[in-house]
């Protein structure tokens, strides 16, 4: 059957179990973020055909394992009234909250409905005007579309007795927490490809700036150290100052995303830039005999000067670099 066999092909699967053999050559620990993917590599076996030096670690894919227990509860108090028509995925139904779960709620009376698309609650309510019609939206971004539709929807047909308990999260901040662990052993993901999809990749662009980042400040502080050194560091680079300011500048303006943090580092960018066309086109450097040992201050002392700015940036910027950080 077509597009169910091209994925069931044994001989392709292998040949790219040794194509990965091949090109991993150290231990690596990534982690497959959607549900969906941990589900196809265990019941096709992929993670057992994967190099040992490969560990995959299970992630937050499941928007049944991530919903709030404060959430739980209140959905299980709303199924509980009288007046209400609860419409949830099956796989909520059985999810326990500090007491009971939708299931329990429904033997005791409570009229709990499973559906498959949140437009199936909307339908309910057309059918049942009489009735309060509650949808349980839970999932991460790509339901998110679906439950916005339901709500278009309901809105467009006038429906005044349709409403949703919505409980969206977002993967990169799930992503942040886990390489924001000082135990976190995770050195790379398998992005949700639904979430993907849905989003795009950009969303992941200030995630990785992030951890970037530090490696980016290191080589942006031995640079300004070496700004100041006659060293050959200076002599090949010609304007260490300005090339070290672009990199923090250009790390910075990724990682923060915001207006402010796009102004203020946007301005020192754009300072750099100008300065260093300019100082290229005036050929703006004196000529001068190099000396070896001033590499070695400007690599120790920029790496030591990085070093401790990033861990006291929690208690200077108020934004935390490293895991080890104050």
């Amino acid at each position: 059957m077509r597009f169910v066999d091209e994925y069931r092909d044994e001989a392709g699967a292998r040949r790219y179990v040794e194509l990965i053999g091949r090109t991993v050559t150290r231990p690596w620990t990534l982690m497959e973020i959607c549900g969906g993917q941990t589900h196809t590599f265990i019941k096709s076996g992929v993670d057992r055909m994967l190099p040992e030096s490969l560990t995959l670690v299970h992630g937050p894919g499941c928007p049944v394992c991530v919903t709030p227990l404060e959430l739980i509860d209140r959905a299980l108090a709303i199924a509980a009234r009288p007046e209400v028509l609860f419409t949830s995925f099956g796989d909520m139904l059985r999810v326990p909250g500090s007491a009971t779960d939708l299931l329990s709620v429904k033997a005791r009376g409570g009229d709990v409905r499973m559906v498959y698309s949140p437009l199936d609650a909307v339908q309910l309510a057309q059918k049942h005007p009489e009735r309060q019609v509650v949808f349980f939206a839970v999932g991460f971004e790509t339901t998110a579309p679906a439950n916005a539709m339901a709500v278009w929807q309901a809105e467009k047909l006038g429906l005044a007795n349709f409403s949703i308990l919505c409980s969206h999260v977002l993967v990169p901040p799930a992503m942040e927490a886990i390489l924001g662990s000082p135990a976190s052993l995770v050195q790379g993901f398998l992005a949700a490809g639904h979430v993907c999809a849905v989003m795009g990749y950009r969303e992941y662009e200030p995630l990785a700036a992030r951890h970037l980042a530090p490696f980016a400040m290191i080589l942006s502080f031995i640079l300004f150290a070496a700004a100041n050194m006659r060293g050959r560091l200076r002599r090949a680079l010609g304007h260490p100052m300005l090339i070290g300011l672009l990199i923090w500048s250009a790390v910075h303006l990724l990682a923060n995303g915001d207006r402010a943090g796009t102004v203020l580092f946007g301005a020192f960018f754009a300072y750099a830039a100008i300065d260093l066309v300019s100082a290229v086109r005036r050929h703006a450097v004196k000529a001068f005999e190099p000396v070896a040992r001033h590499d070695t201050i400007a690599i120790v002392g920029g790496t030591a000067v990085a070093l401790a700015v990033m861990t006291f940036h929690r208690l200077l910027f108020g934004v935390p670099v490293v895991p080890w950080g104050i």
